[in-house]
């Protein structure tokens, strides 16, 4: 036996030594594949958002449960420290890489920025006695009118609420109905305060082209004009420089707005995708997007991807002297004259506000910003937006194939020919929506003078059915 034991130690150095040298191979494929980077930067995002953005009082941890480790199993081994004085949030992946998000004035939380301590972290205002949309207040239901089957709606939004709170079901997070520019309906989950605001993830498209739209008519910008020529002087970002020595340069910001830019990217959300790099792993994610070649010419080929969405938004950032400027212009130009108080457009790192996904708002804002869209702009008879959004939103990408499905940062879901709601009875063929990862709709029917709202944090995406509470709502409201 004794003989025996020098072997057996032998034995174990060497198992031992291949064990480290196999996790330190592993962890070195995940760096490369900027895994941690990414799934700290994620966390410490996330985290960051709802406690400042959002204004949710939770603790990290419930924070952290609710919103950030259902996404994905890589996600487990992520701690966050949440600094209320400074308003930031670290996260750090496995203890070893760390990123930080830091709350800052008119730019939301932003990843590897520096701490701001005077920036004002949202808190929840008591909601405002008068009538939506002036106020927050629902119409009674006593008061819906004739035409109105409350039992039926009543049951399909209770319906809606069914696994609110289980991240592994539909959980829905807030729910709004308008019809005839009133707010009948506008339910939170539990655990959400009155003006809690909630994510919208791609349904931020929509409400930042409204944006260019408007700042486009009033500098006289022509959305056909190529990308290269679209920016005010002094404000052109480094890649368009690239852009003018190939294909890139034919390339107009109606492409952007309607997908059909011909870039070689990909709409992929795995853990090693293109938009959880873009969205964690880029500090200046319109420059990122701007990098990949052209795949395919300009107009003619339609495919949905964030990363063009953010290169639009650096367009938009172009059309200002002043980033000042540009960030004031949300708020000013578009959210206050429609009493959306809760709303935040996000930045990134550079600056470039995130166009593809990072506007907050609570339930009731979202019906707002639906309700500015159906009315073409106009709201208490002033015009918010230059008259003609609507149809140019809803004019489709392509003349067939999936782009018909698809107009100006806006999902023509009601499409016969490629609407992702066609064949359900009851979805209008004029029903339009803004939607967002995980669950979220702004859909808006002006054949039913309707708005239906519903967001949640649905990771399951057999769980929820957005096509289906259109149409149920839609059944339960007046007929055309």
């Amino acid at each position: 036996m004794a003989r025996g034991r020098p072997w057996i130690a032998r034995t174990l150095v060497i198992l031992v030594s291949l064990v480290v040298v196999l996790i330190a191979v592993a962890f070195g494929v995940a760096l490369s594949l900027h895994i941690p980077q990414n799934a700290a930067g994620l966390a410490a995002k996330t985290v960051c958002s709802t406690r400042f953005v959002a204004g949710r009082t939770d603790s990290g941890q419930t924070l952290m449960d609710q919103d950030v480790l259902p996404a994905s199993t890589a996600l487990g081994v992520v701690s966050t420290t949440i600094d209320e004085d400074n308003k930031t949030v670290t996260a750090r992946f496995l203890g070893v890489v760390s990123r930080r998000a830091a709350l800052l004035d008119q730019r939301g939380c932003v990843l590897d920025a520096e701490p701001q301590p005077s920036a004002k972290a949202f808190a929840p205002a008591p909601p405002r006695a008068d009538p939506w949309p002036a106020g927050d207040a629902t119409v009674p239901v006593a008061d819906w009118g004739a035409g109105v089957d409350a039992a039926a709606l009543q049951k399909v939004v209770d319906a809606a609420f069914v696994g609110a709170g289980d991240p592994s079901l539909a959980n829905a997070r807030g729910v709004a109905v308008v019809h005839g520019g009133r707010l009948i309906v506008a339910k939170d989950a539990p655990g959400f305060a009155t003006g809690t605001p909630l994510h919208g993830w791609s349904m931020t498209k929509t409400v930042a082209a409204m944006m260019l739209w408007k700042k486009a008519h009033e500098d006289g910008l022509d959305l056909n004009t190529p990308v290269v020529d679209a920016f005010k002087p002094g404000r052109r970002p480094a890649w368009v420089a690239q852009w003018t020595q190939d294909d890139r340069k034919k390339i107009t910001v109606a492409d952007l707005l309607y997908m059909r830019d011909g870039l070689d990217n990909k709409e992929s959300y795995s853990v090693t995708g293109d938009v959880v790099h873009m969205l964690y792993g880029e500090g200046d994610m319109s420059g990122w997007a701007a990098g990949h070649p052209a795949a395919h010419p300009a107009g003619t080929y339609w495919n949905y991807l964030s990363a063009s969405a953010n290169i639009l938004a650096a367009v938009a950032r172009g059309q200002f002297t002043t980033d000042q400027e540009y960030w004031d212009y949300t708020k000013s130009a578009l959210l206050d004259p429609i009493g959306a108080n809760s709303a935040t457009l996000e930045t990134d790192t550079a600056g470039t506000q995130v166009g593809s996904s990072y506007l907050w708002a609570d339930i009731r804002d979202w019906a707002r910003l639906g309700e500015l869209m159906l009315k073409d702009g106009q709201w208490g008879g002033s015009a918010v937006l230059p008259p003609g959004w609507l149809t140019y939103a809803t004019t489709a990408s392509l003349a067939q194939g999936d782009g018909h499905g698809y107009g100006a940062q806006t999902w023509l879901i009601g499409d016969p020919q490629a609407g992702e709601c066609r064949g359900y009875p009851g979805v209008p063929a004029d029903a339009i929506a803004m939607e967002g990862h995980w669950g979220q709709i702004v859909a808006m029917v002006p054949s039913r003078d309707a708005v239906i709202v519903r967001l949640g944090w649905t990771f399951d995406d057999t769980e929820f059915d957005e096509c289906k509470l259109v149409s149920d709502v839609l059944a339960a409201l007046p007929k055309a």
